[in-house]
């Protein structure tokens, strides 16, 4: 069995330590040991049954230097921010990548470090899933997708085959996106949009056809 930490504890933390739960009912994986958040005021704190043990420097004792970590952020900026930040300063870190056992994942699937498929999501054939990408609850992914590192596909959306998602995309909850569409990097798609043509980066889309509503600095800036 395997150590592991989630860092953040906040809502998606408590939602990760479900998923770590419900993984252990099958199969017994995971030793859960708590939560890392680096707000002081939760250290101590027990949430849904564990731990707030302290801020991410307790990563620098040795107690931790084998255990997993899964970054449990679902803003994606925040997270990438926060990946980065263990990288570097904690270089020794693994990351832990979940699968809900009630999610079907197909056979030649490519899953990145650090990635969440929660449950009752559907990732079909030849997808492959980038580095600490979020699919969560509820969502389909078709054949021959790519979900670069840190997208985030929201509750609910179906996303068809030959999909591509760049990298720190934010797909909101029910969102449809139709076969062969590209959105690209630091893109925003609105809850309830359907997706009917590729989509540019750094901007925020809404509506149903999906349209352009105005575009922002990246999300995801290289090297934050």
């Amino acid at each position: 069995m395997k150590q592991i930490l989630i860092i953040g504890a906040g809502g998606h933390g408590r939602e990760i330590a479900q998923l770590v739960r419900d993984i252990n009912r099958k199969s017994n994986s995971w030793e859960l040991l708590g939560y890392l958040d680096e707000n002081k005021s939760l250290t101590n704190q027990w949430l849904n049954g564990f731990p707030v043990l302290g801020t991410l420097d307790l990563l620098q004792l040795e107690l931790y230097r084998s255990v997993y970590v899964i970054c449990a952020i679902g803003k994606v900026q925040v997270r990438k921010k926060l990946v980065n930040h263990l990288k570097n300063k904690f270089s020794w870190v693994k990351f832990a990548t979940l699968i809900h056992p009630t999610a079907v994942v197909g056979d030649e699937i490519v899953i990145g470090e650090g990635s969440v498929i929660c449950a009752n999501s559907v990732v079909t054939t030849n997808v492959t899933l980038g580095q600490h990408v979020l699919i969560n609850y509820g969502c389909t992914i078709g054949h021959d997708s790519l979900l670069e590192d840190f997208a985030t596909i929201l509750p609910g959306s179906n996303l068809s085959g030959n999909v591509t998602i760049r990298t720190c995309v934010e797909v909101g909850t029910g969102t449809a996106i139709i076969p062969g569409v590209e959105i690209k990097a630091n893109t925003i798609v609105g809850a309830g949009a359907v997706v009917t043509r590729s989509l540019p980066a750094d901007c925020t889309a809404v509506g149903v056809p999906a349209k352009v509503m105005k575009f922002q600095g990246p999300a995801c800036v290289e090297g934050d």
